[in-house]
């Protein structure tokens, strides 16, 4: 992680990490995790992961299964159920300079993001109660 990326968790509450269902991303929240072990070591020991929500997901595809699968079982409930699928439209959007939600709001990867963001904040509110 660059310089920027560690400056930002130092003064971060939480960690809201996307993980693509893909093998090396396995690793990346790997290293992900043990950097953040060291940032609450040294700087911010009440930063923590607020979520992972798995991105790039295609159905069709047994690794897609196999990364959700134990990305589930080692983080348990820190796992969003929301996943975003892997889609066209949402590709498409960055080029055409426009948000997804924007481009294309029927699509199934806008669908997802505004399920995620119902998600987010029904957990955060319920955090906030207890």
């Amino acid at each position: 992680l660059g310089l920027l990326t560690v400056n930002a968790l130092v003064a971060a509450d939480s960690v809201l990490v996307p993980l693509q269902c893909e093998f090396f991303a396995l690793e990346g929240i790997s290293h992900l995790t043990r950097t953040i072990e060291r940032i609450r070591a040294s700087y911010n020991p009440t930063l923590e992961i607020q979520g992972i929500v798995l991105t790039m997901y295609d159905g069709r595809n047994n690794l897609s299964d196999m990364v959700a699968n134990d990305v589930r079982a080692y983080f348990g409930d820190k796992v969003y159920n929301t996943v975003i699928p892997r889609n066209v439209r949402v590709s498409e959007a960055p080029s055409h300079g426009r948000p997804v939600l924007i481009y294309d709001i029927n699509c199934a990867g806008s669908q997802a993001y505004l399920h995620l963001a119902s998600e987010v904040i029904h957990r955060e509110r319920r955090a906030a109660v207890i």
